[in-house]
C-alpha cells in the first residue's frame, strides 16, 4: 500500500508533539577545562574517599570490645553496611533518574552524614547494625547519583580521566581511615570507649565542608533538558560559559548542526528499562556485568583477606600488618591517577583489556612465587601494589563504561543495577579465600585461589576487548542516543509512553 503524503505529514507531526531543540550538550562538551569543573570534581568526588574511610573503620573494629561484640558480629556490620549499600543503590539509582542528579546527590549524602554519626552512639550491637546499614545506603545512592553527574557535567573530552581518577580517590579515603585508626584505637592515648565513636565522626564532619560545595554545583543540564526543563538548562549553561569566559578562556562557536530535537518525559518504565538492557543494548550489558563482576571479585577476594595472608603465612602480628595497609593503598590510588588520561588518548577499548590483563598476570605470577615459597611479607605486597596499580584503574573503567554507554534516561539505573549485582557476586570473594587461606598450613589451595582470580580478571578484560565502546572524545549522546531523542527509530518509539511533563502541562 502506498502511504500518501498527508499520512507521512501526521507520522512526523507525531514524533516531534512536545519536542525542544537543544545544544545544551554539544556547549557543555566544547567547554575548556575551568575553575567550574574542578568544583564539580571536589564536590562530587569525595563520595568514594567517605566509602573508604567507612570501610577502613568498620575493617579496624574498635568498638567489638566496648559492644561486647563476638568476630562474628563484628564481620556482620561489615556485610550490613555492604547490604545497605545495594539497597541504596537500588532504590536511589532509579529516584535519580526521575528526580535528578543533584537532588540525590544532595539527600544521599546527608543520609549518610546522619546515619554515621548517629552510629557513633552505638551502646548495643543492634543499634550499631541499623545505622550502618542505613549509612551503606547512603553511600550506595552517592555511587549512581555522583557517576551520572559527573559524566553529564565534565566536557566529552576529558570525561574519562576524570571518572576514573575520581573512583580512584577511594583508597584515599581508605589510607585516611587506617591513619585516624592508628590513633584513635590507641587505648594509651584515648579511652576504648571513645576512640572508636570519634573515629565514626572523621567522615560526617568531612560531609559536612562537601556538602556546602555541592550546593553550588547545578542540576544537570542534559538531565533538565529530557525533563522538559530547557529553558533553565539554557541559564545553567549559560552561566558556566559566563564564568569560564571571565577567565579569561575563549569559548569556540557551537556548530548549529549539532542540535538534538528531544521530547520529554518524566520517568522510564521498568519494561522499557528491559528493553534497553536486553533488546537494544544486549553486548554493552554484557560488557557492564562482566567488567562489574570481575573487579569486584578480584577485589574482594584479597582485600578482605591480605592481613589473614599476611598474619598466616608470614607470621606478622596485627600492629604489623597495618603497617602493609599503606603502600597496598598507595599503589591502588596511584595507579588511577597516573593510568586515567590514556583512557582519552589511547581509548577506551585498548586500556581496558591492557589493565585488567596486566593485573591479572601480576597477580598469577606472584601465585606460582607463593606456591614455591619463593616470596616474603615485603615482596608479596610489591606484588599485590603492582597488580592493584593496574587493576585500580580498571576497576574504576567499569564504573565510567557502565555511567556512559547507556541512555541519559537510565544512566543512573544501570550504575545501580550493575553495581548491585557486582556486590552481590562480589561478596562470595571474601569467603572463598577465608577458607582457602585456612590456618596458613598448606599453600595450595590458595594458590588456586590466586589462580582463579587472575583468570576472572584477565576474562574481564577480553570481554571488554570484544564487546567495548570507543567512547573516548565522544559526547554521551553520541554513545547512546537519548531514548527522548524525537527522531530516534520507530521501534524504538512505539515502545515509549511519552507524556509530557508537569511543569510544562497546560
Amino acid at each position: 500500500m502506498t502511504i500518501g503524503p498527508r499520512a507521512a505529514v501526521t507520522d512526523a507531526a507525531r514524533t516531534n508533539i512536545g519536542a525542544v531543540s537543544s545544544l545544551v550538550p554539544a556547549r557543555m562538551d566544547r567547554l575548556p577545562w575551568a575553575r567550574f569543573h574542578w568544583l564539580v570534581v571536589i564536590g562530587l568526588g569525595v563520595s568514594w574517599i567517605l566509602d573508604g574511610i567507612e570501610i577502613q573503620l568498620i575493617s579496624a573494629s574498635g568498638y567489638k570490645d566496648s559492644l561486647g561484640m563476638s568476630s562474628a558480629e563484628v564481620g556482620f556490620a561489615g556485610t550490613i553496611y555492604l547490604i545497605g549499600q545495594v539497597v541504596g543503590a537500588l532504590v536511589f539509582g532509579r529516584l535519580t533518574d526521575r528526580w535528578g542528579r543533584k537532588r540525590l546527590f544532595i539527600a544521599t549524602l546527608a543520609l549518610y552524614l546522619i546515619a554515621s554519626g548517629i552510629a557513633g552512639f552505638a551502646w548495643t550491637p543492634w543499634f550499631l547494625y541499623a545505622w550502618r546499614f542505613v549509612a551503606g545506603m547512603g553511600i550506595g545512592g552517592e555511587y549512581a547519583a555522583i557517576n551520572s553527574a559527573i559524566d553529564e557535567l565534565i566536557p566529552a573530552r576529558y570525561r574519562g580521566r576524570v571518572d576514573i581518577a575520581v573512583n580512584g580517590t577511594y583508597w584515599g579515603g581508605a589510607m585516611i581511615g587506617a591513619l585516624g585508626s592508628v590513633f584513635l584505637l590507641d587505648h594509651a592515648l584515648i579511652p576504648e570507649d571513645i576512640g572508636w565513636r570519634i573515629a565514626f565522626f572523621i567522615g560526617p564532619l568531612l560531609g559536612l565542608v562537601i556538602i556546602q560545595l555541592r550546593r553550588h554545583i547545578p542540576e544537570s543540564p542534559r538531565w533538565m533538558v529530557t525533563h522538559g526543563r530547557e529553558a533553565e538548562a539554557e541559564r545553567i549553561v549559560d552561566g558556566i560559559e559566563a564564568s569560564v569566559r571571565a577567565q579569561g578562556k575563549i569559548l569556540t562557536p557551537v556548530d548549529p548542526g549539532r542540535s538534538m530535537r528531544i521530547i520529554p518525559e518524566e520517568s522510564v518504565s521498568y519494561s522499557q528499562l528491559v528493553d534497553v538492557f536486553f533488546r537494544q543494548y544486549p553486548s554493552r550489558t554484557i560488557l557492564g556485568v562482566t567488567m562489574m563482576i570481575t573487579q569486584s571479585f578480584l577485589y574482594n577476594a584479597i582485600f578482605f583477606t591480605y592481613a589473614l595472608v599476611l598474619q598466616n603465612f608470614y607470621h606478622l602480628d596485627s600492629p604489623q600488618t597495618a603497617l602493609y595497609f599503606f603502600p597496598f593503598a598507595a599503589g591502588n590510588l596511584i595507579g588511577p591517577l597516573l593510568l586515567g588520561p590514556l583512557f582519552d588518548t589511547v581509548g577506551r577499548r585498548r586500556m581496558i583489556f591492557s589493565t585488567y590483563l596486566l593485573a591479572g598476570s601480576v597477580l598469577l605470577v606472584s601465585a606460582f612465587l607463593f606456591r614455591q615459597g619463593a616470596l616474603t611479607a615485603d615482596t608479596h605486597t610489591i606484588f599485590w601494589c603492582v597488580s592493584f596499580f593496574f587493576a585500580s584503574a580498571g576497576a574504576s573503567s567499569a564504573y565510567l563504561t557502565v555511567s556512559e554507554i547507556f541512555p541519559l534516561e537510565v544512566r543512573a539505573q544501570a550504575i545501580s543495577y550493575f553495581f548491585a549485582i557486582a556486590q552481590v557476586v562480589g561478596s562470595t570473594g571474601p569467603l572463598l579465600f577465608g577458607w582457602l587461606v585456612g590456618e596458613g598450613t598448606e599453600r595450595d589451595p590458595l594458590f588456586w585461589g590466586y589462580v582463579l582470580g587472575s583468570v576472572v580478571m584477565m576474562f574481564g578484560g577480553v570481554v571488554a576487548l570484544v564487546y567495548g565502546v570507543d567512547a573516548e572524545g565522544k559526547g554521551l549522546e553520541d554513545i547512546a542516543e537519548p531514548l527522548t531523542k524525537a527522531d530516534r527509530d520507530r521501534p524504538a518509539l512505539a515502545r515509549l509512553r511519552f507524556r509530557r511533563p508537569r511543569a510544562v502541562q497546560e
